[in-house]
């Protein structure tokens, strides 16, 4: 399964890099006399309703994608880490704060909170990225707090807490390594969670506005043909399917290379 979810990664990133500059057609360029045409030897997925060409739309909105999962997978990453290692290792009213943020923060739905985000901060791809990364870090966090509090309690912590070493020292170089292998299975899984969203707030037209590629405007956009051009939206969809079963795939392979012993 890591193999399958490797590969899928690897073909997404390698197309998302060198595919608009290999593949001969502009992903803005019309052809309005030949719209709706139907995957052909000319162009492979057939052209959209302004004549463009799917394939190269398709590549570019790759790059959007994969972009938004990186960024937002990033920063989540890094606020929830430092926020559940403080959380996890000073524990007390420190940790009652940040547990209680974190309890209202995933009590409401993590795409209505961003398409409420979105609306008040404006459509934008930098709002995007905003916008999921303040609902993403909490899951972070809450992983990160119980990996602090286990870590700790463990001999190696309590001997650099004796010896003097610092909090923030501690912190960095003991509690927090503990938890990066966890982290890492959780961002897999997160880049899938963030392609969707930012897929689900594009169609919605609140993600990457128009002419700008993006695989949830296409499948927007296609909407209004599913029958007499089905193509605008069949290969949009198995694009966004394709590259999250992929992470999910890369992602439970990690997991149970981290943890063997878990049960399903």
């Amino acid at each position: 399964m890591i193999r399958v979810g490797t590969l899928i990664v690897i073909v997404a990133i390698v197309a998302a890099i060198a595919g608009p500059f290999l593949y001969p057609y502009d992903p803005s360029a019309q052809e309005l006399a030949r719209r709706l045409e139907p995957p052909g030897l000319a162009h492979p997925l057939g052209l959209d309703e302004l004549g463009r060409d799917i394939a190269a739309r398709l590549l570019q909105g790759a790059r959007i994608s994969l972009l938004v999962g990186i960024a937002v997978v990033s920063v989540s990453s890094t606020v929830g880490m430092l926020f559940g290692s403080i959380a996890g290792y000073f524990g007390g009213p420190i940790d009652d704060v940040i547990s209680r943020v974190i309890d209202v923060l995933m009590a409401f739905p993590g795409i209505l909170l961003a398409i409420a985000l979105v609306a008040v901060l404006g459509p934008s791809l930098v709002n995007v990225i905003l916008a999921l990364s303040v609902i993403g870090w909490v899951g972070y966090a809450r992983l990160v707090r119980g990996q602090a509090l286990r870590a700790r309690e463990l001999e190696f912590v309590q001997a650099a807490k004796a010896s003097g070493a610092s909090a923030a020292r501690i912190v960095l170089r003991h509690v927090l390594p503990t938890a990066i292998p966890a982290v890492i299975v959780q961002a897999t899984l997160g880049m899938a969670g963030a392609i969707i969203a930012e897929a689900s707030l594009s169609f919605l037209g609140l993600g990457v506005q128009p002419p700008t590629p993006s695989w949830g405007t296409m499948l927007d956009a296609g909407r209004a043909h599913l029958f007499d051009a089905p193509h605008l939206t069949i290969f949009p969809g198995l694009a966004i399917a394709a590259l999250v079963l992929g992470f999910n795939f890369l992602g439970d392979g990690l997991r149970d290379r981290v943890d063997p012993k878990m049960v399903r």
